[in-house]
């Protein structure tokens, strides 16, 4: 997690990178395009469209030697109402006490319909699914600072909503980084990303084809919850063009897979059509 910065709202925000903004750029054209879908569940007698995010950060960002910005959850949550299909439910998580409660101070603010939950994601994501419309839309962004604390146990969880669209941050830069450490563990970080990867991959290859096979492992898993990793797999990179992170689309449903591939891309909302 990036260090916590005082904002210029006087909640804390978070001191982050430049690359930071074009990864809050396509959540916010995610919930934008996918507006016509969410207003058919918004308004009286209907199931709702929920907001998710188990990793939420103050919700505020400091962009080094540069603006502040909102991030994240406030980010989306704007971004619904100006899109005219506000979501009618948000529900944000996050370990540290303090970045949970900037978050949900300024979604109050904002007059989001906001709950929070203080714990890891494994333990509230548990509490939030008892809240959820099992009739509702949900979108939940996963923003998480390394691949250790994305547990695929997470994912087993939220494929149990029939309409559950989970847009995920997968560190590049960890996988990367860590590789040859969790390797050599008896315990690996990795393990509770994807469970079993050691033996479903030849650790023999160079390093390229162990991250590749990784990666396509953890899709091979999603996939067998009923639910699908995009193709789209959106990389973001530093100011030295190293790489950072992806982002990508797990949903079941083939239009929420068209609406990030549009998303994803600069050509505007005709690849959508």
């Amino acid at each position: 997690m990036g260090e916590l910065v005082e904002g210029d709202d006087g909640l804390p925000a978070e001191d982050v990178g430049p690359w930071a903004i074009e990864k809050y750029n396509y959540l916010c054209r995610y919930v934008d395009i996918s507006r016509g879908a969410r207003g058919k569940f918004i308004g009286p007698g209907k199931a709702g469209a929920t907001y998710l995010d188990l990793f939420c950060g103050p919700g505020r960002a400091k962009v080094r030697n540069g603006e502040f910005t909102d991030a994240g959850c406030v980010a989306a949550w704007r971004k619904s109402v100006a899109g005219g299909a506000p979501f009618s439910q948000v529900f944000i998580a996050d370990i540290d006490e303090v970045r949970l409660n900037a978050a949900a101070e300024r979604l109050k603010q904002a007059g989001a319909p906001v709950t929070a939950f203080h714990g890891p994601a494994l333990q509230t994501v548990e509490s939030i699914l008892k809240r959820l419309d099992p009739y509702g839309l949900h979108f939940a962004f996963l923003d998480p600072f390394s691949l250790g604390v994305l547990d695929f146990r997470i994912f087993q969880k939220l494929a149990k909503r029939k309409r559950m669209d989970i847009l995920v941050h997968l560190s590049k830069m960890d996988l990367q980084r860590n590789l040859g450490r969790n390797l050599a563990a008896d315990v690996s970080a990795f393990d509770a990303f994807a469970p079993g990867w050691k033996d479903a991959i030849d650790a023999a290859q160079g390093q390229q084809g162990i991250r590749v096979e990784l990666i396509n492992y953890w899709k091979t898993l999603v996939k067998n919850l009923g639910i699908a990793a995009s193709a789209e797999m959106k990389l973001l990179k530093g100011e030295k063009d190293q790489h950072l992170y992806w982002l990508l689309l797990v949903a079941s449903h083939t239009l929420a897979h068209r609406i990030w591939n549009t998303a994803a891309n600069d050509d505007g909302q005709r690849r959508l059509f």
